[in-house]
């Protein structure tokens, strides 16, 4: 099932995420859903927190840009409970980045090159692997997703000041998107 996506000021997007047991409720199927609503919106990467489950669980699937960046190529990776270390000597590299929690909005984003991962699969089987490269950058802004942390929150006061206008009509609830949404729950004077 595809789910919506939370956009920009939902409080769901800035709750604690727990952390995943095996007792998480029909967690098959959640992956499922959220890997399908990946798809469907046309994303690369996807966490619990934007479809509003706060659960420490992302999707990647990265073989789409394999012809720009052909370490790429068949790339997917599911993580449970994923813990990043970043590798503070790595050279910072600016890049785009988007969301689909902040739709139309795209800004350079600097972000180390190099990071050591530990996750989980779906059977809860420890792994971790080094990745560096553009797998490095998607694998952060994931997983900034758990830590309460948006691609926005990581560009310059300037460069925030640009787009306040855009950002405050998400709030209000004022956004375009070409997938299913939700926004965040308006106050109703009584």
């Amino acid at each position: 099932m595809v789910l919506p996506i939370y956009i920009y000021g939902h409080p769901v997007l800035r709750t604690d995420n727990a952390t995943v047991t095996p007792d998480f409720p029909d967690l098959q199927q959640f992956i499922a859903n959220l890997k399908e609503t990946m798809y469907a919106t046309e994303g690369i990467g996807i966490a619990a927190p934007q479809v509003g489950v706060n659960a420490r669980i992302v999707y990647i699937d990265v073989d789409i840009l394999a012809e720009d960046f052909p370490e790429l190529k068949g790339v997917n990776m599911l993580l449970i409970n994923p813990q990043i270390t970043v590798d503070e000597e790595s050279q910072l590299v600016n890049r785009e980045e988007g969301c689909l929690s902040v739709p139309g909005i795209h800004e350079n984003v600097q972000r180390h090159e190099k990071i050591h991962l530990r996750w989980q699969d779906e059977q809860f089987n420890e792994h971790e692997q080094d990745i560096e490269g553009y797998l490095a950058r998607v694998v952060q802004h994931e997983c900034d997703h758990l830590e309460k942390t948006l691609f926005i929150d990581r560009i310059s006061p300037i460069r925030k000041q640009l787009i306040r206008s855009k950002l405050n009509n998400m709030v209000k609830g004022k956004v375009s998107c070409r997938y299913r949404c939700k926004v965040a729950p308006h106050n109703r004077k009584r």
